[in-house]
């Protein structure tokens, strides 16, 4: 990767190195263009940038709890989107018995991430186990099914006619973050085959442009004898990756990034060592995000830079505005009394603007705005 060296104009009170050493009583703001790629300043203000007093309007933080969503039935097209735009779509389902019925995704890939439970997914390509902490990806148009061992709770998100990527990891090497060699793919072994000669009527339920179609099959369609190529069914846990790291500066969300779709990234943020360096931030940053819509999936662990968020909840932020930590966790890094964070969370980065669909009361925290002031 080559990038054009630029010396950076500067006025009044400021720090040599970004996320270092800020001047004395100041709160460092990023304001940048393409995510963390492009154009940056960074500015350094008297006060916290996310202090506001009130918000009117409607373009404000948001925090959905899903463990407050009702149940939605067996098959995953009845859980509604909760976040959604052309290129994206974000559900949460439940599945607490075997599914009668094969789905097919004819919008988009899938990507789930296992927030709870295990189970075994039979697909085109054959039979998968999964576990807590898994992401799955299931290329457009595969038919799957799933038989969980205990309840499974699914978060998922459609690459809405598009499709998963390995993110670049640039100098760091084709290995950095995690080696694809950990990535698990389905096998046709006896338990599928075993399925595969059922008797009985299948059916598929197809969405695709939004509607929703039943294709009904005389015989099991999952009946492969075998396959060869490079497009199948991945499986990766949270556990296998490594995050790269830096203990002399906090590293922006786009080095943790997982999947890379056409319009939006999926971020993990796994366990890691916090910066050692004492001039260097142990928080993320407050910055402008002015180009993405950041949703946050929050699977376990406790959310350092956040204060009254559990496991199961969701965070969005619109682009627009200023986020940052909130002030307890702030105040905690500022006295570097952590030595390792513990959370587990999932990030997707939009390109284009998020709409919130309409949800049961009680799911959205409508106070959550109010979590940065100061008590």
């Amino acid at each position: 990767m080559k990038h054009r060296v630029s010396f950076p104009l500067r006025e009044g009170v400021h720090s040599r190195q970004a996320h270092c050493d800020l001047p004395a009583g100041s709160y460092e703001r990023e304001i940048g263009k393409d995510g963390f790629f492009g154009p940056a300043t960074h500015m350094y203000h008297r006060h916290p940038p996310t202090g506001w007093s009130h918000w009117e309007g409607s373009l404000r933080p948001r925090a959905l709890d899903t463990n407050k969503l009702p149940d939605m039935g067996l098959c995953p097209w009845h859980a509604v989107p909760l976040l959604y735009n052309e290129h994206l779509c974000v559900r949460l389902w439940r599945c607490n018995s075997p599914m009668d019925h094969l789905v097919r995704n004819g919008d988009g890939e899938e990507c789930l991430f296992v927030h709870a439970g295990s189970g075994v997914l039979f697909c085109d390509y054959g039979r998968l186990p999964f576990s807590k902490g898994d992401y799955v990806i299931i290329p457009r148009s595969t038919s799957w099914r799933i038989e969980p061992d205990e309840p499974v709770t699914l978060l998922m998100i459609e690459a809405t006619h598009g499709s998963y990527q390995l993110a670049d990891r640039g100098p760091a090497g084709q290995h950095a973050i995690f080696d694809p060699g950990v990535l698990e793919h389905p096998h046709i072994d006896e338990a599928f085959v075993e399925q595969a000669g059922r008797a009985g009527e299948w059916q598929v339920r197809l969405k695709a442009r939004g509607q929703f179609n039943t294709i009904t099959y005389p015989f099991n369609p999952l009946d492969a004898l075998g396959w060869k190529g490079d497009l199948t069914v991945l499986r990766l846990n949270w556990r296998d990756i490594r995050p790269l790291m830096s203990h002399r500066y906090h590293l922006p969300p786009s080095a943790h990034s997982t999947w890379v779709a056409s319009h939006f990234v999926i971020c993990t943020f796994v366990p890691r060592p916090m910066e050692q360096d004492a001039g260097a931030l142990k928080v993320p940053f407050f910055h402008n995000n002015d180009d993405y819509d950041e949703v946050l999936f929050y699977h376990e662990g406790d959310f350092f830079s956040r204060d009254n968020i559990d496991a199961g909840m969701i965070t969005w932020h619109p682009c627009g505005f200023t986020h940052g930590p909130h002030p307890k966790a702030l105040a905690s890094a500022q006295s570097n009394s952590r030595k390792a964070t513990n959370e587990v969370a999932v990030m997707i980065d939009s390109r284009y603007p998020l709409e919130l669909a309409t949800l049961p009361a009680g799911v959205e925290n409508t106070d959550y705005v109010n979590s940065w002031r100061k008590s």
